[in-house]
Parts: C-alpha cells; structure tokens; sequence
C-alpha cells in the first residue's frame, strides 16, 4: 500500500494556514482578497514543482493538471476551495485542496503514471463570503450559473464586482474550454 507523506501535508496546510491568520489560529482568506490571492499564487507555486500544467479560467477556478498516459482522456478531478468564511476553519476547503495535491506529489514520487489525467481544482467563491451566491466558480463550471452574471456580482462589503477583483488579483483567466471530468472526489472536514 502507497500512503501519501502525511508530515508534508501538513506542513502544506500550516503553511497556507499562515496566510490570513486570524488573532484566535483561524484562517481569514475572503474570495479574491490579498489574501486568498496569496494563497492561490502559494497553490500555484507548489503545483508547478509537482510538474503540472495549471489552467485558469475566467472565474477564476485553478486548474492543476497532471498529465495521465491517454492522450484526450477526461481527468479525475479533486479539490475544493482556498476561500474563507470571515473567521474560517484553517481546514475548510483548503484540506480537500492540498490533499489532491499530495495525492500528486506521491504519484510522482513513486513514478506512477495514470491513464488519465489528474485535476486540482481550487473553485471561485465557493463560501460566498464577499460575493453571492456561494459556490459560484463550481456553478460557473458546472454551466449552472452565467458567467457574465456572476462576474457582474457586487462585493457585499465594499461594491466592487467579482469580474473587477479577478482583474486586480491577476485570475481573470481566459481558459474557456471546459472538460467535464471523468469523476470528481472532495475531501472535506467534518463541521
């Protein structure tokens, strides 16, 4: 049996952990904040020294791709969100995430290849902290929602519209095509 390198995972989730930590050891990382864009460069960074290949698309999903040996398979995809809620979890979504991710790393590490390729996916505004509704970058994906509406959405705080924060962050990806997986898995916390 192949089990993932646990103490690098949770170095991977005390690391993020530190991005927006709140005064009581939460995590305060609202969707498309400074914060939360840290985090997603931070996720970015670890997956390109796992060798993938990372997509964005125009709400804002990341996609971490790892190469499987079918050439045109769909991917399996994992994830879930690096968002919070005000004062989240330094679990919720992050855990499910990071987990996909060093699913990844252990493949590599044991040099096995799939036939299809694998996903991480860390969604848009999945809490709806700042932006409603909630799981909008999987409702976008998922073509439940209209991405024009969900771009056009004001930041409950401040006014400023999702669309304009993917700008400022630098997610504004324009990654249109979208792949239907072959599966999708989430691990998550018990809350």
């Amino acid at each position: 049996m192949i089990l993932v390198n646990q103490q690098r995972l949770w170095d991977s989730l005390m690391e993020m952990a530190k991005i927006g930590v709140t005064a009581h050891g939460g995590s305060c990382r609202l969707a498309l904040s400074d914060d939360e864009g840290r985090g997603r460069r931070r996720f970015i960074h670890w997956c390109e020294q796992a060798g993938c290949d990372i997509r964005i698309d125009p709400i804002g999903n990341v996609f971490a791709r790892r190469p499987g040996t079918q050439h045109g398979a769909p991917a399996v995809m994992c994830g879930s969100h690096l968002d919070t809620q005000p004062l989240g979890g330094r679990f919720d979504g992050v855990y499910g995430v990071l987990a996909g991710l060093e699913a990844i790393r252990t493949l590599n590490e044991h040099g096995i290849a799939t036939r299809h390729p694998i996903d991480v996916v860390a969604w848009t505004n999945e809490e709806g902290s700042r932006f409603t509704p909630g799981m909008m970058g999987s409702a976008v994906y998922a073509g439940a929602l209209d991405l024009d509406h969900a771009r056009a959405r004001p930041c409950m705080q401040t006014g400023v519209l999702l669309g304009d924060e993917l700008e400022r962050t630098g997610f504004a990806g324009r990654e249109r095509e979208r792949q239907m997986p072959k599966a999708y898995f989430e691990a998550h916390i018990e809350q």
